[in-house]
């Protein structure tokens, strides 16, 4: 665990390499993922900020390098630096855009758009080119079904039958290993007939 619910925060973190699962726990004790933060991502801002503890629990998700600021130097930086608020601005707006169009996605559009675009946003943050096809594109982040179907806020099994209807359609690749993207353009017109 990086951080956890509940501390006070000491120290903001950014992940260089690798992901790092942002979890919360429902009132039955079920964990529930929330986001990845991907490489050049910072995390943990909001509570140095206000002071307020942490609402969320930060796991490594496999191997992850991560880069730690500690509370007292981010103060330093920013009284020395005070261009920086302007990158700390930009930084909330960009969490703010993305909540809004989370829900906004929750709200209008059916579950296999929302998987097409989770899928796409994936294959963009994590994405291996396949030396064997250029076109195919491997998500390196190992997420099982379960951890998918909960970004998406829908059952594992809802999201598998999705998952296979896309496989049929030729769109991604279901391998042990993980999925391939096989024509990110197909995934597009999913998420464009279905908003």
């Amino acid at each position: 665990m990086i951080c956890a619910r509940g501390e006070v925060p000491e120290e903001w973190f950014a992940c260089a390499r690798g992901a790092v699962r942002v979890s919360s726990t429902s009132i039955t004790g079920k964990q529930i993922t929330l986001t990845y933060v991907e490489p050049g991502i910072w995390f943990g801002d909001t509570s140095i900020f206000d002071g307020d503890r942490r609402t969320h629990d930060a796991y490594a998700h496999g191997a992850t390098t991560l880069l730690c600021v500690a509370k007292a130097d981010f103060k330093r930086i920013l009284a020395t630096h005070t261009e920086f608020y302007e990158a700390m601005l930009w930084l909330a707006a960009r969490r703010i855009r993305q909540l809004y169009g989370l829900v906004e996605d929750l709200n209008t559009l059916p579950l296999r758009a929302r998987l097409a675009k989770q899928l796409l946003h994936l294959a963009r943050s994590y994405g291996i080119p396949s030396l064997a096809n250029g076109e195919e594109i491997r998500i390196g982040l190992q997420l099982a079904q379960e951890e998918l179907a909960q970004l998406l806020g829908a059952s594992r099994q809802r999201v598998n039958q999705e998952l296979k209807g896309m496989e049929r359609e030729g769109a991604i690749r279901i391998e042990p290993g993980g999925l391939v993207v096989r024509d990110r353009d197909a995934l597009l017109r999913i998420v464009e007939i279905d908003f």
